[in-house]
């Protein structure tokens, strides 16, 4: 089906016009009638002297952006009230009329971030579902779930989101531990029943997205199948390859891989940490991405009995080279891996806990982690992203809820229990000192101060917000 994005004259002409202030809006906004009669009317009306863009789009479109005060936070609600009455406002499921836009249909309803984004989103949604647990809201969590499964049977692989403009790239693969999350209550369904659709994520991966490492070794990055600016961002990636020394194809690539990473946008994938217009993203071999698909493995050679023991040598095989390529002895820490210069990278990132929520580092590794988490990363509002700050909003000062339960959990993994209780009250604290001043949990903070607002990003801080309600929720139950 034929959506806004497809009509190149309208849609390019409004996203280059700067009528929205966020490029997201138009791409997500519902047709009143059919888009290729809208684009006709377009055509034929464009160059008449009275014609007036921002108003031909608002006689023929709406937006699904709720207004900021649709949800009223109760002046004498704590944290935790605030968030069990918030999940009703983040629910979301398909309307009839959203099947005339970017829009992708359900079979049940799901929580979505919040503010501009009101779709749902892969790797959020795990961390969404810990806090859903805590709510007790398991029928959503299970519909979640279903609505994943849904999706990989329907295109071989998760988006992005469920918009028709993220066909083209997949997000951190968490399904393999979202269906894990089914043995923590009582549900119609168990992991066993979901074992076809982890196959087949992890046959898109494998076929998709695996590298070949300079000695033999199969490994897994971040890519996407299309080379053109995003349309959710069409303008900015327009302006940045003007910037770049790229070509525009490869840098678009290198913009959309590192969507699909989660990490948009961050030094991780710059070769200078200060200019976004170096990203490579494509030729850096992420040690997160990798980890997540050795628990895929390993829970396939649970799961799929008939291919047990291929699974299970196919995790080895990738244990052993996260281990060599991804541990940095120079900075004591797990990082990426860069392959047009065949070395680790210097970079330090919160990536590096990956390893340690999977068992993977060795008691002398997880040590040094530790000890450089405390000494660089840990803040008095929680552990900031890397130790770089480029403006981007994945680096410094930036702190975001799934790294904070990541490395949490990873230290508890070791029993570095003092270190991971420290990020988890100060990250709390950072939370609370927000919303008693804002009634708002966002989407991430600066954890160097109660006092500044975060910043960072192609778009101001949003409130809502799916993980770091899930996350709050998942550590207030860990008291």
């Amino acid at each position: 089906m034929e959506t806004i994005v497809d009509q190149k004259d309208l849609f390019e002409a409004v996203q280059l016009s700067g009528i929205f202030p966020d490029s997201k809006t138009f791409p997500d906004m519902v047709a009143l009638k059919n888009v290729k009669e809208i684009a006709e009317e377009f055509d034929r009306t464009k160059n008449i002297s009275s014609f007036n863009l921002k108003e031909f789009v608002l006689e023929n479109f709406k937006t699904v952006v709720p207004s900021e005060d649709t949800f009223i936070t109760e002046n004498n609600d704590q944290p935790e009230q605030h968030l069990h009455r918030l999940w009703r406002h983040l629910t979301k499921k398909t309307n009839p009329e959203n099947t005339n836009s970017t829009y992708i249909g359900l079979p049940h309803d799901f929580v979505v971030p919040g503010g501009r984004f009101q779709e749902t989103y892969y790797w959020d949604s795990y961390f969404t579902m810990l806090g859903l647990i805590i709510s007790k809201k398991y029928d959503l969590v299970e519909g979640m779930i279903e609505n994943f499964a849904f999706l990989i049977d329907q295109y071989g692989f998760i988006p992005n989101g469920n918009r028709t403009y993220f066909l083209s790239r997949s997000q951190p693969p968490f399904f393999s531990l979202m269906v894990s999350l089914l043995d923590r209550f009582e549900s119609n369904k168990k992991p066993l029943d979901f074992v076809s659709q982890l196959e087949k994520e992890y046959d898109y991966w494998m076929t998709k997205r695996s590298i070949v490492m300079p000695n033999g070794e199969t490994l897994n990055r971040y890519d996407d199948n299309d080379a053109t600016p995003r349309p959710e961002s069409f303008i900015e990636d327009i302006e940045l390859a003007k910037e770049s020394n790229q070509q525009p194809e490869e840098l678009y690539r290198n913009i959309r891989a590192a969507c699909e990473s989660g990490w948009d946008f961050s030094s991780r994938w710059m070769t200078d940490n200060n200019e976004l217009a170096t990203i490579k993203t494509t030729s850096i071999v992420p040690v997160d991405l990798n980890c997540l698909l050795y628990n895929l493995e390993s829970q396939l050679s649970i799961l799929q009995l008939s291919r047990s023991q291929e699974f299970k040598e196919k995790a080895e095989n990738r244990k052993k080279a996260i281990l060599k390529y991804f541990w940095n002895k120079n900075q004591n820490f797990f990082c990426d891996y860069d392959l047009q210069n065949n070395c680790t990278r210097e970079n330090l990132t919160l990536a590096g806990v990956f390893p340690l929520y999977f068992n993977l580092a060795n008691i002398t590794q997880a040590n040094a982690v530790a000890e450089i988490i405390e000494r660089l990363f840990l803040k008095k509002g929680g552990l900031s992203t890397s130790t770089i700050e480029s403006g981007q909003q994945w680096d410094a000062p930036n702190g975001w809820a799934p790294l904070q339960w990541m490395a949490y959990i990873g230290l508890k993994n070791y029993k570095l229990n003092s270190l991971a209780k420290q990020i988890k009250t100060n990250w709390m604290a950072q939370n609370e000192a927000v919303f008693f001043k804002s009634g708002k949990f966002t989407e991430k903070y600066n954890v160097e101060s109660t006092s500044e607002e975060t910043g960072g990003g192609e778009y101001p801080n949003q409130d809502g917000f799916g993980w770091s309600n899930g996350v709050y929720l998942a550590f207030k139950s860990e008291i």
